[in-house]
């Protein structure tokens, strides 16, 4: 007697993206300028090798064109990636490592298309300085620089590296450069790492210059040094601990509070309270990196962000470790000690 066959099992469809990803494909990008290939390339490959060990792919260059070779959707993204990196060449922008590693981890947003050029509803998202262009280099970047230039008061919450005070002040410099503010505000508290201010060498400013040395740095990558300089000497350029601030009015002034985690809601409360008219004041900060004398105090940053979000003209913005556009391996650091175990 014949044995019958064995009844089959209904095949598992495979999900569309898995399918996606299995299957390969291959495409042929041109670029019309030959004089950007070799920084669009980079020194021996280096920035093609840069998206291939990101995203998977093979990509070889012949003339002025390159094949990319990989599974469909990430050919799909390395295409994308490449000319966007060929349009901010061809916009007269930087492209080193980290624009790089911008593109890739923002070519999985709706919203990378459109950034540099805009939409027919919003204007294109960048920032002008002396001497250079910013444009967003995190999805939360976007909406960041677009409440920068809509809001009186903005929030910028999260880890280190997400560029919550470089773009801050890439604007606060943009808006002085153009006469719409008169002064540039920056301040931070100095809170002592161990060793006592007063212990430390020279008079009040050399004490508390090593505590805003950051705000400094991206003052200069912003501005030729020799405005910086002039600018400070003539006060539209102020850089000062927040206990400067007691007391003032802040009118017509661009004013950023960098490391804000670490302020009392008493200095909050009274940074805060300088708004005057015509002004833009931006609180940057981490709220899991406080470190206030005692422990026991709470920070003004987290005070002021319960009490005042939702209101109108107050902007908060949250950055997440997803977000850290400095080196990779930083944003690797920031997951690590933001784990189950933090």
């Amino acid at each position: 007697m014949a044995r019958k066959p064995a009844k089959a099992h209904p095949a598992i469809s495979p999900s569309p993206v898995a399918m996606r990803e299995n299957r390969r494909a291959k495409v042929d990008v041109n670029f019309e300028d030959q004089s950007l290939l070799v920084p669009l390339f980079g020194q021996f490959d280096a920035n093609l090798v840069q998206v291939e060990n990101r995203l998977g792919v093979f990509i070889s260059a012949r003339g002025n064109a390159v094949q990319i070779e990989g599974p469909e959707d990430s050919v799909a993204r390395a295409r994308d990636i490449l000319n966007k990196m060929y349009d901010r060449l061809a916009m007269g922008q930087d492209l080193g490592s980290g624009e790089i590693e911008a593109l890739i981890a923002m070519s999985n947003e709706p919203t990378l298309e459109g950034i540099l050029r805009g939409t027919p509803d919003l204007p294109p998202v960048m920032i002008r300085t002396r001497k250079k262009t910013i444009v967003p280099r995190s999805a939360t970047q976007i909406d960041y620089m677009r409440a920068l230039a809509r809001d009186d008061i903005i929030f910028a919450l999260g880890p280190a590296g997400t560029g919550k005070t470089y773009v801050a002040v890439a604007q606060a410099v943009s808006q002085l450069i153009t006469g719409s503010v008169q002064r540039l505000i920056l301040s931070r508290p100095a809170v002592e790492a161990g060793e006592k201010l007063g212990f430390l060498p020279g008079d009040m400013k050399d004490k508390v210059d090593p505590y805003l040395r950051p705000l400094y740095d991206a003052l200069y990558d912003c501005m030729p040094p020799e405005q910086v300089e002039r600018r400070i000497a003539s006060g539209e350029i102020e850089i000062a601990p927040i206990a400067f601030m007691r007391g003032r009015t802040l009118a017509d002034a661009f004013v950023i509070l960098d490391e804000a985690q670490n302020t009392t809601r008493e200095q909050m409360k009274m940074f805060l309270t300088r708004f005057g008219q015509n002004s833009r004041m931006v609180v940057c900060g981490d709220p899991r990196q406080v470190d206030i004398p005692g422990g026991d105090r709470m920070s003004g940053l987290i005070d002021a962000v319960e009490k005042l979000e939702g209101i109108e003209g107050i902007a908060v913005t949250r950055f997440t470790r997803a977000d850290v556009v400095r080196h990779p391996i930083v944003g690797r650091i920031v997951e690590a000690y933001e784990g189950p175990d933090a």
